[in-house]
């Protein structure tokens, strides 16, 4: 019986890893379109989203199966209730990539000096991202805070590309409607890296009962 959930258990796994590939992918394809404009299509973040959805809905339906079938306890009971709440800011996150993806076309041709900023923003998000799933997967809790911690500087990278992008409007640049574009970019970025701390807060809560958000412990199980 125990060998069975075990195996189970390892391939909800694989599948959290997968959905995480697709969401890392997906950021990384919007970067790299908004660094080497005309050059990268981001086409392939839309099939990429749906992806996402598709795999969501088929994690939720195995966990619930677990849940009823196996009727797990204790640590593997939480594993399961944080694998159905990381799907969820996954899914998110597949959904704000595919936002930055419409924007792209409209930036292309834009005329920006320096975006190497939000490059910074968008490899840091991609990092925190896979190191959450890691981290789940390896019941990593060192991992798990150092994703946490790093919410501070994706907020600092943020409010660096805002200010540059306040003092191109400021400078009467000629693409400064194109610039708030690049702001919301900007901000969905910022969110991904909200999304990737929720998934290490649920990583906490997975191993040691604990769910921490905004400074607030609450024991859950």
């Amino acid at each position: 019986m125990r060998s069975r959930l075990d195996q189970k258990l390892e391939q909800l796994y694989v599948e959290l890893i997968k959905m995480g590939s697709l969401c890392e992918e997906a950021i990384a394809l919007c970067a790299k379109a908004l660094l080497e404009p005309n050059h990268i299509s981001v086409n392939k973040v839309f099939d990429l989203e749906r992806q996402t959805d598709q795999m969501e809905r088929g994690i939720e339906a195995w966990c619930l199966r677990l849940l009823c079938q196996e009727q797990p306890v204790a640590r593997d009971l939480r594993a399961i209730s944080a694998a159905l709440r990381m799907i969820s800011d996954m899914e998110r996150i597949g959904d704000q990539a595919a936002d930055i993806a419409e924007l792209v076309p409209y930036l292309a041709s834009t005329s920006f000096p320096n975006r190497s900023s939000i490059g910074d923003l968008a490899r840091m998000v991609v990092r925190m991202v896979t190191e959450s799933v890691d981290a789940f997967v390896r019941d990593d809790v060192e991992l798990a805070n150092q994703v946490i911690f790093q919410d501070d500087e994706v907020d600092k990278l943020f409010e660096k590309v805002k200010e540059e992008l306040v003092q191109l409007i400021q400078n009467g640049h000629p693409d400064a409607r194109e610039a708030l574009d690049l702001l919301m970019v900007d901000k969905y970025f910022e969110r991904i890296g909200d999304h990737a701390v929720n998934l290490a807060q649920w990583v906490l809560y997975s191993v040691t009962g604990v769910h921490k958000t905004s400074g607030h412990s609450e024991v859950l199980c």
